[in-house]
């Protein structure tokens, strides 16, 4: 594994996050207990999640189900780099009731008391806000995130689906607070999905904030989906799906397929190590459900691409260009 520093911090992580989201939907306790000693015993440090991930009635369970793989001890928590979110709303199921979502001092206050519980640890490593919150002034966020800072319960802050401006807003405040302010942003970002070029990443890297792409696959879409569909009769299902019903889209997924297959190489393992050669990245989140998806990924930080095969892919999924530049002269 390698491993590099979370944006303008001494924070070492490694290239690739493990994502938890499918850990209680889709795999069991059991399973996703396993994929995490998998991926620590493979080098992989840093482990994200969020308060609302279990979703529906089960919102919190993929924080418990980390909660009992940190209390079977092995110093699992002491080797992890534990990101998780709030911002979703997370009242008790069937209520409908005030400030238990959204970014006001009272909600984030909350939902830590309550992810710390779940995640059966005294401290969060990296505090990440879900969305931006339009109601809140970042004055009062920095307020209640320099309280939990100074009591030891929540090291650093990130963001996640912030445009640049907010990135920008956010982090001159906390600059006139003498905080530190955010040092991540997990944004959406792929071969397939490239806007993040335009003003979010350029904003991260201006501020110092190290990149953490999700849905590096876009869906599933860049896996090889359309070679999987010829050789082994598994259709596209979800976003894959409703994104190759699209002409146009599935015309560029087979060039993309086509190109790889070219010059002998795995789709998906490609799309991780174009995100890895990307400027500002830190590491892209993966959630590997078998032992062979995490192989293939794990395959994929030693994977260096060729000039030829980067300019290959940008003419495939030419990027948007630099703002604003973009959309100006």
């Amino acid at each position: 594994m390698k491993y590099t520093q979370l944006g303008r911090t001494g924070l070492k992580v490694s290239r690739l996050v493990l994502g938890t989201m499918n850990f209680g939907p889709l795999t069991g306790e059991p399973e996703g207990h396993a994929i995490m000693d998998a991926a620590l015993d493979a080098g992989i440090n840093f482990f994200d999640t969020a308060n609302v991930y279990g979703w529906g009635e089960n919102k919190g369970r993929t924080e418990e189900i980390i909660g009992t793989w940190f209390a079977q001890g092995g110093r699992r928590r002491d080797k992890t780099v534990l990101a998780t979110k709030v911002y979703g709303g997370m009242a008790p199921e069937g209520e409908s009731w005030p400030n238990y979502d959204r970014l006001s001092a009272l909600n984030i206050r909350r939902a830590v008391e309550a992810s710390l519980k779940r995640l059966n640890t005294d401290y969060i490593d990296l505090y990440q806000f879900h969305h931006v919150d339009r109601n809140t002034p970042f004055e009062e966020v920095w307020q209640a995130v320099d309280v939990l800072v100074q009591q030891g319960k929540v090291l650093y802050a990130g963001s996640s689906n912030f445009p640049g401006y907010k990135i920008a807003q956010a982090n001159e405040t906390a600059a006139r607070r003498g905080s530190l302010g955010l040092v991540s942003e997990q944004c959406l970002y792929n071969l397939a999905e490239r806007r993040a070029e335009m003003e979010v990443i350029p904003a991260a890297q201006e501020y110092g904030l190290g990149v953490i792409p999700w849905s590096p696959l876009h869906g599933g879409l860049l896996g090889g989906v359309i070679k999987k569909e010829v050789e082994g009769g598994r259709r596209a299902s979800g976003r894959s799906a409703d994104a190759l019903a699209n002409s146009e889209v599935r015309a560029q997924v087979q060039a993309y397929e086509d190109l790889l297959d070219k010059h002998g190489l795995d789709p998906g393992e490609t799309a991780l190590a174009w995100l890895l050669s990307r400027p500002g990245v830190t590491g892209p989140i993966v959630g590997p459900r078998t032992a062979e998806q995490l192989a293939s990924a794990l395959r994929a930080v030693e994977l260096e691409l060729s000039q030829e095969v980067l300019t290959g892919l940008d003419g495939v999924f030419p990027g948007p260009g630099p703002a604003p530049e973009a959309f100006a002269w």
